[in-house]
């Protein structure tokens, strides 16, 4: 019988990161990358304009693999003052369809600090938002649990 693993085992605390340029930016797609979400756990909130999805993000800042296996953790990506959102190959209708982040990546417009920032799936999708600037928060918010394959996720490298 295995055990979830705790904070307290890796000796990490959770996340809890920001971005406000391109380059905080590549670090939170780097900590994302792999992540996997039911198409369910993202919305978009007009009123508020933020955009927010709860991710099964894989702990690739985990150095401890050896000692306890690979790890997921639920964390929230959270991205604020977003004006419009569009998305291709994903599907709001099919509740059962899962989503798999590749990458984060902001493009600023002619005039900063508004801009895309595109959010590339696997399998051809993508996610973008229209931004008046870039502000991006990922915190984790549970405790790791043991990732279903076992494995950290091959790219074939």
């Amino acid at each position: 019988m295995t055990e979830d693993a705790r904070f307290e085992d890796g000796g990490e605390a959770p996340l809890n990161l920001g971005a406000l340029t391109g380059e905080d930016l590549q670090v939170l797609s780097a900590l994302v990358q792999d992540a996997v979400l039911p198409v369910t756990e993202m919305r978009f909130m007009r009123d508020e304009q933020r955009f927010a999805m709860l991710l099964n993000r894989f702990r690739w800042e985990d150095g401890a693999r050896d000692r306890h296996g690979a790890e997921r953790v639920r964390a929230l990506l959270v991205f604020e003052n977003v004006q419009a959102v569009a998305s291709q190959g994903v599907s709001r209708a099919d509740p059962d369809m899962i989503l798999s982040v590749l990458s984060l990546e902001f493009i600023p417009d002619q005039e900063p600090p508004s801009g895309q920032l595109l959010i590339t799936l696997a399998g051809d999708g993508a996610i973008r938002l229209k931004v008046e600037a870039l502000e991006a928060v990922l915190k984790d918010v549970t405790r790791p649990y043991q990732a279903l394959s076992g494995k950290v996720p091959d790219h074939g490298e």
